[in-house]
């Protein structure tokens, strides 16, 4: 890669993250830390505003604009092989949007480029989830997103059924399965349903607000933690 090619490449890269370590950097342009601390360093000499310093991270000031970017081929027939693939595996207003923002895509590259793309021959039938399944998800996205408490009527693995006022964070989709993350109010703690045994889903009027030990970042660094502990203890001599 040129080099001004690679520093085109890394002022993307800190663009689209909130804080970009080095480490990051070097291993997605395949260079040695040194070099990006050098590239970055002029890059801030030439008048990019890149804040931050080795060791820590860096992020790109506000009001720093780059020029609008074409689409390669190949960034291209990926973006059409995702959308093909999120299609069948996501709710119908997503699954809309989708189409129009790749249309979009696809109506400013250049001839050659939108034939190739338009040409992938990698398809996902729309065999994922059914239609109750889709609006469900849908009903749970557009709750995470607006911040409203849930009612749910849910059956575990076992087929007991319980009713739960949850906080939702997030949906999660595991291949096969949706699942939603949330706070439950009834456990005190973090839970995940999966959608397909959920019976029924209120979404209620009352809105929530984070609160520490509560939410998705929180949850997600409880994980984090303890895959790290069963993997150190895997690794422990027997």
């Amino acid at each position: 890669m040129r080099r001004a090619d690679r520093l085109f490449q890394l002022v993307q890269l800190i663009r689209g993250r909130r804080l970009t370590t080095a480490a990051f950097l070097a291993q997605r342009l395949e260079v040695s830390e040194r070099t990006v601390y050098r590239d970055v360093a002029d890059l801030q000499h030439q008048g990019v505003p890149i804040e931050g310093e080795a060791g820590v991270g860096y992020r790109l000031g506000a009001g720093f604009e780059l020029p609008p970017l074409m689409f390669t081929q190949e960034e291209a027939s990926a973006l059409v092989a995702a959308a093909r693939l999120a299609q069948s595996w996501v709710d119908p207003a997503l699954a809309r949007n989708i189409e129009t923002g790749l249309g979009k895509i696809l109506s400013v590259l250049p001839p050659a480029a939108r034939v190739s793309a338009e040409a992938l021959a990698l398809y996902a039938p729309a065999l994922g989830l059914d239609d109750a399944m889709r609006n469900r998800l849908q009903t749970l996205r557009e709750a995470v997103e607006a911040r409203h408490k849930l009612r749910l009527n849910y059956r575990d693995v076992s087929g007991d059924a319980s009713e739960r006022i949850v906080r939702p964070l997030g949906c999660f989709y595991w291949g096969k399965v949706w699942t939603l993350s949330t706070w439950c109010e009834l456990r005190n703690d973090f839970r995940g349903f999966r959608i397909d045994r959920m019976d029924a889903v209120e979404v209620l009027p009352e809105l929530f607000r984070d609160e520490a030990g509560k939410t998705l970042a929180d949850m997600l660094r409880q994980v984090k933690a303890r895959s790290a502990e069963a993997k150190r203890l895997e690794q422990q001599p027997q």
